[in-house]
């Protein structure tokens, strides 16, 4: 049986399925190309078993008879043996299966013939001995070809089918119980034989049918995986070219802009002397915001286009997070101003200070007390706070009394371009890249942007410093001081430690 496993791992060309197929031949040239290559590999199993039969017509006729028998049954073992090469040889979209189904039955129906010769040509009546030997060699043989051909019915009906028959003819020729017995014992076991090749071609079938599933799996992987790259490509072309563009934004959009706010800023200033007409002031300034506020919206885009490629160059330093939030807080007085707000400031009376980078904390900072002046209402206090928990981690926030966010919208506004229903709604100044911007600042120095509702109302807007990322206090190590250094002083430290 072992004969029998081995050839079904075999990886067989599995031939087109055709569409209007019965399910009974669906298969049947994979069946074909799994008996011809069992037929190849194990082409010397059954001349092997034919030594056995020789040596008994030897024993009872003579080697004349013995020799030519054993010729006659090589000869036929080779004619299937040349015929399963040339089946393996061909083209497999020019097989035509029922032909060489026709061809194979032929040659094993030959074999079939050469092994019941004996049992009519060299049959010696009374020789009990002798038809005892034969019968058994015959049914040796039909569990053999089982063996090494059970994955394809017609092929073995064809060759076991008429051994069993001609070893069951020549048992009831001869009377007696014995004979009975054997014939009995033959049939029984062709059923049986007959029985296990279903099975076998059965599982064959299945295997079979797994092994197209697993190609045709393979290749919609395969084809996804192309789909995949060529989207990355696209991707990659398409952040190149966003790129580009931003690029010759920044130079051809920013030039002029600071032309048109220093000019609008005269004006509005009336730096040349008062306007003509009182009006034109007041135009002066809505030309000096509008093109404040593009400027901001440009630099904002760029910033948010340096960090989404990774290509913002922080200067990690420490970095007092108090200093920096007074005086984001003071160039914000005058927007703060407008509104009659106030900002209450909550720090530590221990310096704190972490390693960050001064440039972006300091756009943290205008960006989240931009965002709370922008939505609190008039004559309302605004949070800014810095302090520090028991690990040792750093928390700068912002709070205000403002309409707030959802619980829903908490999470999004994380996403560039995203705002809030309310901004929406009451049609807010805003592209919604402000808190965007925060967190991808923040996530490069290794902090943690966190949003939470303010009760009653408004909205709390903090950044998690890591207690490795703060220095200053009882917590901090030479290993995190050292981390501020650069590269070359670092260097001449472990030189000069020596």
């Amino acid at each position: 049986m072992t004969i029998h496993v081995e050839n079904q791992l075999e990886q067989p060309a599995i031939a087109p399925k055709q569409a209007d197929a019965s399910p009974d031949n669906v298969w049947e040239a994979d069946l074909l190309t799994l008996f011809v290559r069992n037929q190849i590999r194990v082409s010397l199993a059954m001349p092997i078993l034919s030594i056995f039969m020789m040596a008994a017509i030897y024993t009872w006729i003579g080697w004349v008879a013995a020799a030519s028998w054993f010729g006659s049954y090589l000869t036929a073992q080779a004619i299937q043996y040349y015929l399963c090469n040339l089946y393996e040889q061909a083209r497999r979209d020019n097989i035509k299966s029922r032909e060489w189904v026709g061809m194979l039955c032929a040659s094993e129906t030959l074999i079939a013939v050469c092994w019941v010769i004996p049992l009519f040509a060299y049959w010696e009546t009374g020789n009990l001995s002798q038809h005892i030997y034969l019968v058994s060699i015959t049914l040796a043989a039909i569990a053999a070809r089982v063996l090494t051909a059970g994955n394809y019915m017609p092929i073995i009906l064809a060759g076991t089918g008429i051994i069993a028959m001609a070893t069951m003819t020549r048992c009831l020729l001869e009377s007696g119980l014995v004979y009975n017995t054997l014939a009995s014992i033959v049939v029984l076991a062709e059923i049986f034989f007959v029985q296990l090749v279903r099975r076998l071609q059965g599982t064959a079938q299945e295997m079979l049918v797994f092994k197209a599933e697993r190609e045709a799996l393979i290749g919609q992987l395969d084809g996804a995986l192309c789909e995949a790259e060529n989207a990355r490509s696209k991707a990659e072309e398409a952040n190149l070219a966003k790129s580009r563009f931003l690029a010759t934004m920044s130079h051809e959009l920013r030039t002029p802009l600071n032309a048109i706010l220093g000019f609008s800023e005269i004006l509005s200033k009336e730096m040349m002397g008062p306007h003509a007409v009182p009006v034109y002031k007041s135009y002066s300034d809505d030309i000096h915001y509008s093109g404040d506020y593009l400027l901001k919206l440009i630099n904002d885009i760029l910033d948010l286009s340096r960090i989404e490629a990774n290509r913002s160059d922080l200067n990690i330093e420490p970095v007092d997070p108090c200093v920096l939030a007074s005086e984001s807080v003071e160039l914000l007085s005058i927007q703060t101003s407008h509104k009659a707000q106030t900002f209450e400031l909550d720090f530590p009376d221990q310096p704190v200070r972490v390693l960050a980078d001064n440039r972006a904390l300091r756009q943290i900072w205008l960006n989240m007390l931009s965002n709370a002046v922008k939505f609190a209402p008039k004559s309302s206090n605004i949070c800014v706070s810095v302090r520090q928990k028991t690990n040792g981690s750093v928390i700068l926030s912002v709070a205000d009394n403002g309409p707030g966010l959802p619980p829903d919208e908490l999470d999004i506004m994380r996403t560039a371009f995203v705002r809030g229903t309310y901004a929406r709604e009451k049609a807010i100044d805003g592209a919604g890249l402000g808190l965007s911007i925060v967190n991808g600042l923040a996530e490069l120095q290794e902090a943690k942007l966190a949003m939470k509702a303010n009760h009653p109302s408004g909205l709390i807007v903090s950044i998690e410093f890591p207690s490795h990322k703060v220095l200053g206090t009882v917590r901090a190590t030479l290993a995190d001081a050292n981390k501020a250094m650069p590269q070359t002083q670092r260097r001449l430290i472990e030189l000069t430690s020596c």
